[in-house]
């Protein structure tokens, strides 16, 4: 499986198609899965495995992103780890800009600095491909974002 850790408790990475992957995926202790592709929708895979899945799909087409985006995927991603047994894989079809992308929202979300959490993930995964449009739709997000009350 093409995942990378960027904490001890969530990864990001490429697509994962197949029961086979699935098992990989959940075999690491993965418990909850943000699937930021269009492409195919993991959730009856991840069913027999008892992993949650947010299927928020987007489109990788380079346009901006509505803030509606990294509020389903923070919001899941933020309860997700308030069990501290919980493990999250964030991913789109290659991990190189949708999942990278909600990954640097998370990340943000849980106190991480914009810029320390770009070179952080990408230091541990080189293919990521920082898209302007992107990290923009990251910082209009979180300009806006205002944290429930936990």
């Amino acid at each position: 499986m093409d995942m990378t850790w960027v904490t001890d408790r969530i990864a990001v990475g490429g697509g994962i198609w197949n029961e086979s992957n699935m098992r990989d995926v959940v075999s690491q202790g993965v418990s909850h899965i943000i699937n930021m592709q269009i492409e195919f929708d993991d959730r009856e895979l991840a069913r027999p495995h008892g992993a949650q899945v947010l299927w928020n799909a987007v489109e990788d087409d380079f346009q901006h992103k509505p803030p509606e985006i990294f509020q389903r995927g923070v919001e899941f991603g933020l309860a997700a780890l308030r069990d501290e047994e919980n493990r999250i894989y964030v991913h789109c079809a290659a991990g190189v800009h949708r999942a990278p992308m909600m990954t640097l929202a998370l990340l943000c979300a849980l106190g991480w600095q914009l810029e320390e959490a770009k070179k952080h993930i990408q230091s541990l995964r080189p293919v990521v491909d920082w898209a302007e449009v992107y990290v923009r739709s990251v910082e209009d997000f979180l300009q806006a974002w205002v944290p429930a009350v936990r």
